[in-house]
């Protein structure tokens, strides 16, 4: 697997991260804990050395997955986990975001014990909680670094004037926001202040959660209790329908490439930037192999000219999350 440094942080990783989420909430019913286990370990035997988590994913239940899985290799591999939402005890989410800093140190307590590790290596703020200065949140993770705790400071969904304030406060090393070939607004903004202060970017739903694959389709159905994408405007059939042209411009190069459209959209992530890590999700394992072959799919600069080219043709339809989770990013 090859490595990449997350911008001048000094943190390298394997170019592909592993998506945690999936594996117990958000895209259908929690799998099998002992099958996710082998998963997650099969990950770190063929090269994935970076793994995504948060305490609301479940809640708690992810986190517990990944600090169990991977306590046998814990000194050759990269947790990061995530703060910011106001979690009851009995998980539920009581008053939407909290980042007050006495939060934020309890957060990573319970962390730590829930990843049985003595470090998180790098700790995102899942949402920016306008009710706190980023400054104050920065100088919360600033401490957890100098007393041990945390190793590196992350951001996610931030925009660009809040990742130079709290860049000011405390170096950040990723920001993690949704960035593939059907959602690449960072770009905008985002991605060139991020070049500028040499900050690493961790894409999420680089597959835009399953789309992008080319297994989903307008019949396709969604539990609406247990998954996410029941409730999302691109997931309706009808958007589901007219956004199939992505996929078809993906088949295409593809078949040339003899690869996959996931491997397409992979390696067309991977090609934007070195700093670039995306951590597609996945519960099975040929996905896996497959999402770890996209590393070694070559596209040659007339190739990212004409997926480019093709993608700005294609109108995609619905936005990205319902509009209550819209209003927490700053992008």
């Amino acid at each position: 697997m090859q490595k990449r440094k997350l911008g001048n942080s000094g943190l390298e990783v394997s170019a592909l991260g592993l998506g945690c989420m999936g594996m117990s909430y958000g895209y259908g019913p929690p799998h099998d804990k002992g099958e996710m286990i082998s998963l997650i370990r099969a990950a770190v035997e063929r090269g994935i050395t970076m793994f995504d988590t948060a305490e609301v994913y479940g809640p708690f239940t992810n986190e517990e997955l990944v600090g169990e899985a991977l306590a046998p290799f814990r000194a050759q591999v990269v947790i990061a986990t995530k703060f910011g939402f106001d979690i009851q005890p009995d998980g539920s989410r009581g008053g939407g975001l909290n980042s007050r800093p006495e939060h934020i140190k309890q957060v990573a307590a319970a962390s730590l014990k829930r990843l049985n590790t003595d470090v998180i290596d790098l700790f995102y703020q899942h949402r920016v909680d306008p009710a706190v200065p980023i400054e104050d949140v920065a100088g919360a993770v600033r401490d957890l670094i100098r007393e041990g705790k945390v190793k590196y400071f992350g951001l996610s969904e931030a925009g660009a004037r809040t990742i130079r304030r709290a860049h000011a406060v405390q170096p950040v090393a990723a920001l993690q926001s949704e960035y593939s070939l059907w959602t690449r607004d960072p770009e905008v903004e985002v991605l060139p202040v991020l070049e500028e202060l040499g900050i690493g970017f961790v894409p999420w739903s680089p597959l835009g959660q399953g789309f992008l694959t080319g297994k989903i389709d307008r019949d396709t159905k969604f539990d609406n209790a247990t998954d996410l994408r029941a409730s999302f405007p691109r997931f309706t059939p009808e958007a589901r329908e007219a956004n199939l042209a992505l996929i078809e411009l993906l088949k295409q190069i593809a078949n040339r490439k003899n690869a996959t459209p996931a491997q397409i959209a992979l390696a067309w992530l991977l090609a934007q930037a070195p700093w670039i890590v995306p951590i597609p999700g996945t519960t099975k394992l040929d996905r896996l192999e497959e999402n770890i072959a996209a590393v070694d799919v070559e596209l040659t600069p007339a190739d990212l000219r004409e997926i480019d080219s093709a993608a700005f043709q294609v109108s995609v339809q619905g936005d990205r999350l319902p509009q209550a989770l819209l209003a927490m990013s700053e992008r």
